[in-house]
């Protein structure tokens, strides 16, 4: 186990400067760079005011979400002086985003409204959040894993803490990782539909009315420590151990009691082996909303009393809330208050403001307006998203003394699926399907494969109307798989368990047809129109956070979002949670929609007319780690032996070399400790489109005897869904639920445009 993870660049661009310094100076300085907003039309709003970067124009042709990634990342790398030509294979990228390609979202849509056959197919693919992380590998070259991470508002303080995992589990040794989030008319109204927008510059925890938008992207260099001194590197801080919770209350509002801030909070500390009381500067969410202020609070003084013995700022108070970038911004905030030995402070304090606060909070020092210079040896960042998502992670001096819990070295087993598909919405009723070689439904006029929930689902899973009427199709499918899952392992969540129970979920395009609808809304009617009802159900992880609250489930809870590989991605990254998290159960979702809308943008990116033909489903794999197995007398279908992926570099919309899923594959088998010739059945990844079946084939010659079988020659391409679904497909051919299977050992494939590969290896239980 790599278990030191260093910090070795930095690059920022967000409201208050261009760089990381000089945002640091400026916000040392107290400067506040929330000023009316000039990207956004809002004459009609009640807020005028956001922090925007306005002195970075986005260059012609690419999205500002990808743009201001690359700017970032470019400053980071060069900081850190690696050279990712050096060792392509070992350099990760991973990145969190919150509404992604929201800019280009409104230009296609804006010129479709006007005339749907001018809206170009390339700004489709500038839209998805998966396109960021794939456009800054193209930048620079990475070709190990490319992930994006779609939890809204905790993405960026994520993708640190999935970048640590890569390298402490040996398969990266640099990451470059972070967020981004641009200013957007999506964000701006639908924070505005909530009421959640402050008219004058947000004062976190101080007088909370609401949030003041902000844009921006952060990004760090993540290594080990090992290749970071071997090459000279400079070193900021160390990375430690973080916490990620949900709370299972509510989509858009954190738990009163903020249970779940505190833990996440707590968790944090306890993975890194250290003291509540070492903490010396916590970074807070912070996002000025009465709710969330309250909330976090209460957790935060709970954790660490009100002695004013550590120091807490938020800089949103300065920069705006930059969404999925607003943990890697902050991230680089915490940093360099490690190197410099300051803290920034929190803006927008009075004196009687100031007295107040002691009122309320007792001696918690909350650095108001400049900052303030003291020993920061160990720094806590916290953020927490819609969808009840909550990430804490802790950074730390290098060398500083701490004990990262320690993998636990069990093996990770299948334990039960729930599916929702064009052959069915149950496990069973998926596999009677494909052992009697039925039809699976599909749209008669379009041709696309179709799955679809109704109130039978809904009160078989004991869904009630006035929560489902809330959920889009996405969720809709999602929540039914989810609890479909739970029973067809034999879990039930109780209050013993809920937090011992997390979530791994994997979405191509998110919920297209909700972002599709709330932006034909604005474009229309004016900003100041946005749905409130909508709103909620744009983010990618909102049908994973739907799911944790109708099951009740607290445990980790993070949303990837890679293309059609999203989902074996969440089995893989599931597979390894349950090694070093406190969960005993991961449910690793796969979900993709299908609709007219998500119809027409793949005819507009050609890739129905190349042979593609659209799918939708929610497959839930249950993962669960041997000793909770052996406790429960759970049955077991497969193990989870290995996986691997690898990136080939390429255009984002087309798929990269054969080399690259071969090199997957074989990273998988090794990890496995599996030879090719092992292999007795082979869930593809190919799905008619000429250029990926040419790689697959090319990658699978060593596999001549093993069996092939494709979910998507009889589900469609549901992307994410067809992807778990493989591997559900490939458990219960295991286990002789699905007829036909081959030996003890199969291969699962996975594949995305933007040329990152996927595979996992299952044993037969």
């Amino acid at each position: 186990m790599n278990d030191r993870v260093v910090i070795t660049g930095l690059g920022l661009t967000c409201a208050i400067g261009g760089s990381a310094d000089e945002c640091f100076d400026n916000a040392l300085a107290g400067k506040v760079g929330i000023k009316e907003v000039k990207s956004v039309e809002h004459s009609e709003c009640y807020a005028h005011i956001g922090g925007e970067y306005n002195e970075f124009v986005t260059p012609e042709g690419e999205d500002r979400a990808s743009a201001l990634c690359i700017k970032a990342a470019k400053e980071a790398v060069a900081d850190s002086g690696l050279d990712v030509s050096a060792d392509p294979s070992r350099v990760s990228v991973v990145v969190g985003s919150c509404v992604g390609g929201a800019v280009s979202i409104e230009k296609f849509y804006r010129d479709y409204v006007a005339d749907p056959d001018k809206a170009s197919g390339e700004d489709v693919l500038k839209m998805p959040i998966s396109a960021i992380a794939n456009n800054v590998a193209l930048e620079f070259g990475a070709q190990g894993a490319v992930d994006n991470v779609a939890n809204a508002c905790a993405a960026g303080t994520m993708s640190i803490s999935i970048a640590a995992d890569l390298i402490r589990s040996g398969k990266a040794d640099a990451v470059i990782a972070g967020g981004s989030d641009p200013m957007s008319s999506l964000a701006f109204s639908g924070f505005h539909a909530l009421h959640a927008l402050d008219s004058e510059p947000c004062r976190p925890f101080n007088k909370s009315k609401g949030i003041a938008l902000g844009e921006g992207a952060g990004i760090l260099i993540v290594e080990s420590y090992e290749h970071a001194k071997a090459r000279g590197a400079k070193v900021y801080c160390e990375v430690l151990g973080s916490g990620v919770s949900s709370d299972a209350h509510h989509i858009t509002a954190p738990a009163p009691d903020g249970e779940g801030m505190q833990a996440a909070m707590e968790r944090s500390i306890a993975n890194s082996g250290i003291k509540a009381s070492d903490v010396d500067y916590i970074n807070a969410h912070g996002t000025g909303t009465p709710l969330n202020d309250s909330s976090e609070l209460g957790a935060m003084l709970r954790v660490f009393g009100d002695e004013g013995e550590v120091s807490c700022s938020t800089t949103k108070s300065m920069v705006g809330h930059c969404l999925g970038a607003a943990g890697s911004v902050e991230a680089v905030m915490c940093v360099k208050a490690i190197e410099r030995g300051i803290v920034p402070p929190t803006a927008g304090y009075t004196d009687e403001d100031v007295t107040l606060m002691r009122e309320k909070a007792g001696n918690f020092d909350f650095v108001p307006n400049k900052g303030k210079q003291r020993k920061v040896e160990y720094v806590q960042s916290n953020n927490y998203a819609f969808g009840g998502n909550n990430a804490s992670i802790i950074y730390a001096k290098e060398g500083a003394p701490r004990k990262l819990a320690e993998p636990n070295g069990e093996r990770v087993f299948v334990t039960g699926f729930g599916i929702v598909s064009p052959l069915g919405n149950t496990a069973e009723e998926y596999a009677a399907n494909v052992n009697a070689g039925a039809a699976a439904k599909r749209c008669e006029t379009c041709g696309d494969y179709v799955s679809s929930v109704g109130k039978e689902d809904f009160d078989a899973v004991g869904i009630k109307l006035n929560f489902y009427r809330k959920l889009d199709k996405l969720s809709q499918m999602t929540c039914v798989a989810g609890k479909r899952a739970l029973a067809n392992a034999g879990i039930e969540v109780t209050e013993d368990n809920a937090r011992k129970i997390g979530i791994v979920a994997g979405t191509s395009d998110g919920p297209q047809t909700d972002i599709a609808n709330f932006q034909k809304g604005i474009i229309a009617n004016g900003t100041q129109t946005g749905s409130a009802f909508l709103f909620p159900n744009t983010v990618y992880n909102a049908a994973p956070g739907y799911f944790s609250i109708a099951a009740g489930v607290k445990g980790y809870n993070v949303t990837l979002s890679n293309g059609a590989a999203s989902g074996i991605a969440a089995v893989a990254f599931g597979s390894r949670v349950l090694g070093t998290t406190q969960n005993d159960v991961i449910l690793a979702i796969g979900a993709d929609e299908d609709s007219e809308t998500v119809h027409m943008l793949y005819e507009k990116t050609g890739a129905i007319a190349a042979g593609m033909t659209p799918g939708d489903g929610a497959t839930v794999v249950v993962l669960e780690r041997g000793s909770s197995v052996r406790a429960r007398g759970a049955k077991v279908y497969a193990e989870v032996l290995g996986s691997g992926f690898a990136h080939c570099p390429t255009e984002f919309g087309k798929y990269g070399c054969a080399g690259k899923l071969k090199e997957a594959i074989d990273l998988a088998l090794a990890e496995s400790g599996v030879k090719a010739e092992d292999i007795g059945t082979v869930v593809t990844c190919a799905n008619g489109v000429k250029s990926l079946t040419e790689a697959e084939n090319e990658a699978l010659a060593a596999f001549c005897k093993a069996k092939k079988v494709s979910v998507k020659d009889i589900c469609g391409e549901g992307r994410a869904a067809s992807s778990a679904l493989s591997v559900a497909h490939a458990a219960m051919m295991l286990d002789g639920e699905i007829a036909g299977g081959e030996g003890e050992y199969a291969l699962v494939l996975g594949a995305s445009v933007g040329g990152s590969y996927n595979a996992v290896v299952l044993k037969k239980a």
